[in-house]
């Protein structure tokens, strides 16, 4: 896949979206298209039971599109033990976008920033009993002598210069 992809990666309460969020403001105003892919480990569901799309899903549509002026969502249905991977996903909605921004996939292979935090964890997920080559930075709220840059848990302009230098850059 041409089109960028890290993914943003840390423990439960740790402060991903609220990095991403600051991420995806940040890339906007600097002109790019972006778009992002949250992994979730549990079920979830973005119907409302009792709306039309619900009952449609629940009639049996493998797909179900929702459409407006302003946006579109789809469900489509798949077997819980054969859950599309990120590449799929990538490939098949992504190729109108610069950018990629994924939440989760822990175990992907793509670029990794980790958000850490020293009150939720004293190791990082990707430096401590694993060490994850695809790790490219950590954002942190305490000093790390680690292998890759260490930028403050708040210093989300920062963040975001790196991944335009790195990835969005046309000498990148």
């Amino acid at each position: 896949m041409s089109v960028p992809v890290v993914s943003v990666v840390a423990k439960s309460g740790t402060g991903k979206t609220t990095l991403l969020e600051k991420l995806i403001t940040l890339l906007k105003r600097k002109g790019y298209r972006v778009g992002v892919v949250k992994h979730d480990a549990h079920r979830f569901d973005i119907d409302r039971e009792g709306k039309d799309s619900w009952r449609l899903t629940q009639a049996g549509a493998d797909t179900m599109v929702i459409s407006s002026p302003a946006k579109l969502a789809m469900v489509r249905q798949h077997e819980a033990d054969k859950e599309p991977g990120p590449a799929e996903i990538l490939a098949d909605y992504f190729g109108d976008v610069d950018i990629v921004l994924t939440e989760g996939f822990k175990k992907n292979s793509f670029p990794k920033i980790e958000v850490h935090r020293k009150e939720r964890s004293s190791t990082l997920l990707c430096r401590g009993e694993n060490h994850d080559p695809n790790l490219i930075a950590v954002a942190s709220d305490e000093k790390l002598d680690i292998d890759v840059p260490v930028f403050d848990i708040n210093d989300a302009a920062g963040i975001c210069d790196f991944i335009e230098e790195r990835f969005l850059s046309l000498e990148g």
